[in-house]
C-alpha cells in the first residue's frame, strides 16, 4: 500500500475514443506512490479504454496525462515503458508459440542489461514459471498463462503497473491468487492501477478507487468508503 505522497500518475480531464467516437469524456484520475487504485463501472463505461489512453496506445483529443512528473500525452507506448510503466491487458497477453521463458524475455527486449535478476526476482512471485520455463504458452494453464503475462510487464521492474480485468475468466483459486500476487508486488514497491469487474475484491485491497460511468467520473473515495457508499453498493456492486 501507500508509502509516500508523491504523485506517480496524474490523468487530467482527458477525452479519447476510436476514430472519431469519444468513448472518454473529461476523466481525471490520480495514483500516489505505493497506491493500489481500482477503477470500476458497469460495461461500456471507459475503464479499457482509460487504460489503453493512460498507455499511449489511444489517441487523447483534449486533456493530458502526467507520469513522475513528466508530461507523456501522446507519446508512444515503447517510451511509456522506457519510463517506468508496465501494463497487462484483458486480451492474451502472451506469445503463445513461445514458451514462457521466451516470454519473460521478451518483456525485457528493450532492456540493455543483463536480465539474470529480473528472471530471478518474476521466478520468486511466480515460482512455478520456474519448472514451466520450457513450455509453450499457449499449452499452460489459463492461471499460468496470466502468471506468464504478468512477469512479462515486470521484467523491466516498472513503477507503475496497469492491470485491465486481471482475474477474468479465471478459476476461484486462480482469481484469489491473482489478487494475492497483486498485493504480494504491489508490497514490493510497485503501484498498480486496476480495472476489475470483481469490484468488491479489487475495491478491498484498494488504498482508493474510482467508480466511472458513460466515460464520466462518477464516484471516488478510499476502498473502504466506496464498499460502504449505499449508492455505490447498489447500482455498481449488487448491494
Amino acid at each position: 500500500m501507500r508509502n509516500d505522497d508523491t504523485m506517480i500518475l496524474e490523468v487530467d480531464n482527458i477525452v479519447a475514443g476510436y476514430t472519431d467516437l469519444d468513448i472518454l469524456h473529461g476523466i481525471s484520475i490520480k495514483i500516489e506512490s505505493g497506491e493500489i487504485v481500482s477503477i470500476i463501472g458497469p460495461n461500456g463505461s471507459g475503464k479499457s479504454t482509460l487504460m489503453k489512453t493512460i498507455f499511449g496506445l489511444l489517441r487523447i483529443r483534449n486533456g493530458r496525462i502526467v507520469f513522475k512528473g513528466d508530461d507523456i500525452t501522446g507519446i508512444m507506448p515503447e517510451r511509456i515503458v522506457r519510463k517506468g510503466m508496465g501494463y497487462v491487458p484483458q486480451e492474451k497477453e502472451f506469445f503463445s508459440s513461445l514458451t514462457a521463458l521466451e516470454n519473460l524475455e521478451m518483456g525485457a527486449f528493450i532492456s540493455d542489461c543483463d536480465i539474470s535478476e529480473s528472471l530471478e526476482r518474476v521466478y520468486r512471485i511466480f515460482p512455478v514459471l520456474v519448472e514451466k520455463g520450457h513450455i509453450r504458452a499457449g499449452a499452460l494453464s489459463g492461471g499460468e498463462q496470466r502468471m506468464v503475462g504478468f512477469g512479462r510487464a515486470l521484467m523491466l521492474s516498472p513503477d507503475l503497473l496497469l492491470l485491465d480485468e486481471p482475474s477474468a475468466g479465471l478459476a476461484p483459486k486462480m482469481r484469489d491468487m491473482v489478487f494475492e500476487k497483486i498485493i504480494e508486488i504491489n508490497r514490493a514497491g510497485t503501484s498498480i492501477l486496476i480495472v476489475e469487474q470483481n469490484a468488491k475484491r479489487s475495491l478491498a485491497i484498494s488504498d482508493r478507487g474510482y467508480v466511472l460511468e458513460m466515460g464520466r467520473n462518477r464516484f471516488e473515495g478510499a476502498g473502504c468508503e466506496l464498499l460502504e457508499n449505499e449508492d455505490v453498493l447498489r447500482l455498481y456492486l449488487g448491494g
